[in-house]
């Protein structure tokens, strides 16, 4: 689900099951840098560059004990800027790849209304599955994303996955500039059902379909 189409703080008219009340995603709404600051950015770049090394990292003794005593250090002084999950910048940080999700492929959204969202994503060296392939569930979760962020776009409420099939067609290679779309097909009741592509330039990657449910009041 897209962090940056929620409002910023829950409320007692709208929990929505703990959810933010859902708004219409715009493109060009003007981020907060407050939270997190200027250099956010360049901080997420910095954390997955270490995720992308790690993944093939084979450290020797002295690499692997000057690095555990140098995350230890990391680990403590990030503990004294620690939030809670609806204060973090990713709600309002729409100028980064994914909201500055680390989370998450890096994608930037091209297109986000009610006819569905476009966007561009790359699978990095983290997300390897093997033989230079990117994991499937990390394919998985990519359209699990872009699925629910079409899903609130075209309902305006906030919504859970029920299902979701995943089919994968070709190989989904790593570092390469893909685009991935979804759209909702129908919505039936609280049902929506979408469908989604994944296509590196004409060549279809992987497709799913999904169903998501809206959220009843205090509903988590």
């Amino acid at each position: 689900m897209d962090e940056s189409q929620f409002e910023p703080l829950p409320t007692e008219e709208h929990h929505e099951g703990g959810f933010r009340p859902a708004r219409s995603r715009s493109l060009d709404r003007t981020p907060d840098i407050s939270r997190g600051g200027p250099h956010y950015g360049e901080f997420i770049e910095q954390i997955r560059g270490l995720m992308d090394r790690v993944r093939l990292a084979c450290p020797s003794d002295d690499v692997a004990l000057e690095t555990i005593t140098t995350l230890k250090e990391l680990n403590g002084l990030l503990d004294t800027v620690l939030v809670d999950e609806w204060s973090v910048p990713g709600w309002v940080r729409p100028d980064l790849p994914a909201n500055g999700n680390i989370t998450l492929p890096p994608f930037v959204v091209d297109r986000s209304d009610r006819d569905g969202v476009s966007a561009r994503i790359t699978f990095r060296r983290f997300h390897l599955g093997g033989n230079s392939a990117v994991h499937g569930g990390y394919v998985a979760l990519a359209f699990d994303t872009v699925l629910g962020m079409s899903g609130v776009a075209y309902s305006g409420a906030a919504i859970r996955t029920a299902s979701l099939t995943v089919d994968y067609r070709s190989i989904t290679p790593l570092d390469t500039e893909l685009t991935i779309r979804a759209r909702v097909e129908r919505q039936e009741g609280r049902k929506i059902f979408l469908v989604a592509t994944l296509h590196d330039g004409d060549r279809l990657c992987a497709d799913a379909h999904a169903l998501f449910l809206t959220l009843l009041p205090g509903q988590q």
